[in-house]
């Protein structure tokens, strides 16, 4: 089975090795059909401490690291981008 991977914000950076990151995601009211968001905190594993809150980051399932860490970092969102500069980072 593949592992999920998800895209979302550091919203903490306090504990050493760990950053909690607020995965949102937009759904569709059952009854009422409006779209709705809901988000959700992953504690992730950021084995360098190198990720800041603020930033948008990857991450990826894993096997149980602690007891609430089942996820860890795979990289930095670049944001701010361009298509023109998503495109040339694809093709390098």
């Amino acid at each position: 089975m593949p592992k999920r991977v998800l895209t979302g914000v550091i919203v903490s950076d306090k504990t050493d090795k760990t950053v909690v990151v607020n995965v949102e995601r937009k759904v569709k009211h059952p009854l009422y059909g409006k779209i709705i968001r809901r988000s959700k905190k992953y504690h992730a594993h950021d084995e360098g401490n190198e990720y800041r809150e603020g930033e948008t980051v990857r991450i990826e399932e894993t096997a149980p690291i602690s007891k609430l860490k089942t996820w860890k970092v795979v990289a930095r969102v670049n944001t701010h981008a361009t298509p023109e500069e998503v495109a040339a980072e694809a093709s390098a």
